[in-house]
């Protein structure tokens, strides 16, 4: 695509000759001709002036020291992001049916949709129009998929999983797999809670490989439009995460939390169960939530790593930290009953 072309389909204001033409993405470091780069990082500005890419997008306080043509934006991810996306499509879809796939008579497909070897379509699912089932994926009995939506190859859906319109569910990934219902009886015995209601996932909702989303106890496991979730997440039972959350790999949401619209939640953040996030929240890295988060802004709640012997001395410390606050307490008291005197 010519750069004239980019800058009026993304908004961005082109600085260099409109005819030139890239034809792929790459970094700073690594681009050639015919490659768009992008600065979205200050750490990498370095990189820029030795840069060998036909063209990159930035914002206006870094356009002055670019070598070469580039794109000014007001948010150069994003506009990066618009065109990767166009510079590097999708491949398209083979539309039918593959010998060694497995459809059930009565499942419904769409128009134009594409089943891959291996591939289980169950009864009376009902796939949309451009679907993708990718190699050995399972599409459950009664399962609803929406125009335009990708299962990957080894995705699982569960009976009654329903997915939205242009929603991208990655390889491997399990979506409506029992959630962990047990009840404890007497000598300690485990004795399983039926898991009887389902998951629904809204529209443009990507969810990433090997990720977990439990189906819910009673009420559904709800993931609103615009979600994503990184790779490797354990969504419990009867969670509910509002529109355009974002979450990084090895999260862990406990059953029945309610997760807010518009929230960042870094990798390794674990939730307690039947908690409630409001919206906009961000969420640092490593965090453990315990209590329920009822206005905006940033937290964090992680330990960072130290060197060991520091490590091990502030833990000690750590374990006596309700001893001393219990001695302080007491000759607080003390203080106030001598100042009473």
């Amino acid at each position: 695509m010519s750069l004239a072309m980019l800058a009026v389909r993304h908004g961005c204001e082109l600085h260099g000759d409109p005819d030139t033409i890239v034809d792929h993405v790459a970094t700073l470091a690594g681009a050639g001709p015919g490659a768009l780069a992008f600065l979205a990082n200050p750490r990498y500005r370095t990189q820029l002036a030795a840069t060998r890419a036909s063209c990159v997008v930035l914002d206006a306080e870094s356009a002055a020291a670019c070598p070469v043509a580039c794109l000014v934006s007001g948010n150069p991810y994003l506009s990066y992001a618009g065109i990767a996306a166009e510079l590097h499509p999708p491949p398209p879809l083979r539309p039918g049916v593959a010998a060694q796939a497995c459809v059930a008579d009565s499942a419904v497909l769409g128009a134009g949709t594409q089943v891959d070897a291996g591939a289980v379509v169950g009864e009376d699912a009902r796939i949309g129009a451009r679907v993708l089932i990718g190699a050995n994926a399972v599409v459950g009995a009664g399962c609803l998929v929406g125009d335009d939506s990708r299962i990957m190859p080894g995705a699982i859906l569960y009976d009654r999983v329903r997915i939205g319109r242009r929603s991208t569910i990655h390889a491997n990934a399990v979506i409506g797999a029992d959630g962990f219902g047990n009840a404890r009886g007497p000598g300690g015995v485990w004795t399983k809670v039926p898991q009887v209601g389902s998951v629904a996932i809204g529209d443009d909702v990507e969810i990433g490989a090997l990720t977990s989303v439990d189906r819910g106890a009673i009420d559904d496991t709800t993931i609103g439009n615009g979600v994503r979730l990184d790779n490797q997440i354990q969504i419990g039972h009867n969670v509910v995460i509002g529109e355009h959350t974002a979450m990084a790999a090895q999260a862990g949401v406990s059953g029945s939390t309610r997760i807010g619209a518009r929230c960042i939640i870094g990798g390794r953040t674990a939730f307690a169960g039947h908690l409630s996030i409001a919206d906009d929240v961000v969420i640092t890295g490593g965090a453990n939530v315990t209590h329920s988060i009822d206005k905006p802004g940033l937290y964090s709640g992680a330990i960072p790593a130290d060197e060991a012997r520091s490590w091990r001395k502030n833990a000690v410390r750590f374990g006596q930290l309700d001893a001393a606050i219990r001695r302080l307490q007491a000759l607080e008291a003390a203080q106030r009953g001598q100042d009473e005197s």
